[in-house]
């Protein structure tokens, strides 16, 4: 195999640890989780007491001013474990760096930190029941009150971390003539006046995942809950599009991830189960099968880290991360089907994880845009389609 260099000795030493916590206060509870619909909101207190969440936001504001693989050593090792529950990479490196990048000074100070120590639970607000990978399309609207306030209102679907969330960024129209160009991000916490959580939604895959369904109607957001004050009113659609390929990106970190986790673990199950006298390992169909995934996954695990090496430099443009999710969300659903045929009967079992990896990896394709946008993205970018 190839050898990764994106990692230092640092680096490591941090996965041996955050693999350690995974293995003492997630995989124990998860499957409880699943069956309840959400994990346990100690698993976060407990990952900010730990120095797990925000590692990349400033010291400043709570955060150990890290670089973002440490991020991705989480977003690994949590697809390792087969752990689809926890949250905290939508928290950390979505919701944090919009505040981040686009707050107010006030605004990064009072959350940033809360989100550190996992006082506050994350989360952002995009879909719709009419308007997922469309973001142009969104109905949800924040009128601008006399006062300089906001009144919210709409409806948000698909919600991660939404049940637990305490702090939501919301996309909403502030000038619903000018579409797209008028389009701003709200900070809303948990308990305006109405601001509602709806039901958890029960899903093919992810089932230990809080996705929720979230309300507003008639939600007074303050002028300062504005996500970088005044001057950024209507510019929200173009800070969704300045942190899509990081977002994408990490849809593709999980999905090579997760595969070499389902190589993994078919190969000690092949050598270990006997068909007809001999380990299903002996068959040629299931040494070249394994061959031809492992092979498949070595590439796309190559290309992940040259886009990550490319992020880092602030060079990763939207195409290339749009090949990276597309490519690699394609091949984990590929690997996870091939490598649960090898379980045999017992791959339809709730109880092995390549039943819930199969189940985890459907909407990879779906969400960070559909892998039919992703394709739509590339295309562009060779001077084709609009």
């Amino acid at each position: 195999m190839i050898e990764r260099t994106l990692f230092t000795p640092d680096h490591e030493a941090f996965r041996d640890s955050f693999r350690r916590f995974i293995a003492n206060e997630v995989v124990p509870f998860h499957e409880a989780w699943e069956e309840q619909g959400y994990v346990a909101r100690e698993v976060w207190n407990k990952a900010g007491e730990n120095g797990f969440l925000c590692t990349s936001m400033p010291e400043t504001y709570g955060g150990a001013d890290a670089d973002k693989l440490y991020s991705v050593i989480q977003m690994e090792e949590l697809a390792r474990a087969g752990t689809s529950g926890i949250g905290y990479s939508l928290h950390s490196e979505i919701v944090a760096p919009y505040i981040l990048h686009y707050g107010t000074e006030a605004q990064k100070s009072h959350y940033l930190p809360k989100l550190a120590s996992g006082e506050m639970i994350g989360a952002i607000a995009m879909s719709e029941p009419a308007a997922g990978s469309d973001l142009q399309g969104i109905k949800a609207t924040a009128i601008k009150q006399a006062d300089g306030s906001y009144l919210l209102n709409g409806s948000k679907t698909f919600i991660t971390n939404g049940w637990h969330a305490d702090l939501v960024i919301v996309v909403a129209k502030t000038n619903p003539a000018a579409g797209g160009k008028g389009t701003s991000l709200l900070l809303v916490e948990r308990g305006m006046a109405g601001f509602s959580v709806g039901k958890r939604l029960k899903k093919l895959g992810l089932r230990a995942q809080d996705t929720s369904e979230l309300f507003f109607d008639n939600v007074r957001v303050p002028a300062d809950n504005l996500l970088g004050g005044a001057s950024m009113e209507n510019k929200g659609f173009i800070c969704l599009m300045e942190q899509l390929p990081w977002e994408r990106l990490q849809i593709a970190v999980t999905a090579a991830a997760a595969a070499q986790a389902a190589i993994d673990w078919t190969v000690a199950y092949v050598k270990d189960r006997k068909v007809f006298g001999q380990a299903v390992a002996s068959y040629q169909n299931t040494r070249f099968t394994l061959a031809e995934l492992q092979t498949q996954v070595q590439i796309a695990q190559v290309f992940v880290d040259k886009c990550m090496e490319l992020l880092l430099q602030n060079a990763l443009d939207t195409a290339t991360a749009s090949m990276a999710k597309y490519w690699t969300t394609d091949l984990q659903c590929k690997v996870m089907d091939e490598c649960l045929q090898l379980f045999g009967g017992y791959g339809f079992m709730w109880e092995y994880p390549i039943t819930r990896a199969y189940a985890d990896a459907r909407v990879q394709r779906i969400y960070g845009g559909t892998n039919e946008i992703m394709k739509e993205v590339i295309t562009r970018s060779m001077g084709l389609g609009k």
